[in-house]
């Protein structure tokens, strides 16, 4: 029995995007997500915040937020993939 899930992950990226740029990185984020059959995927750009504290000596980032529904068994491929990304400050995935 495949059982799908709702999850949010909430994204912490540089201030060095601008908004095509960051379009984009989002766009083949989620073009990768496809690939584990991930379904409703909606992408939400919560802006430029200034940080509480620095991250990587960084003080401002770009929040991002996807909404998608998924099996369960492909969370830490994704969370993986954020890993790597030296692009991404913080990420937090959570069961909705």
């Amino acid at each position: 029995m495949s059982l799908i899930r709702k999850y949010e992950i909430m994204i912490l990226l540089t201030e060095e995007f601008n908004d095509s740029e960051l379009k984009t990185w989002v766009f083949n984020y989620a073009k990768n997500l496809r690939k584990f059959s991930v379904c409703d995927i909606s992408v939400i750009s919560r802006g430029k915040h200034n940080l509480a504290y620095s991250i990587n000596n960084k003080t401002k980032g770009n929040y991002i937020q996807l909404n998608f529904s998924s099996m369960p068994k492909y969370i830490n491929n994704f969370a993986n993939t954020l890993k790597l990304d030296s692009n991404v400050l913080r990420f937090l995935v959570l069961n909705k």
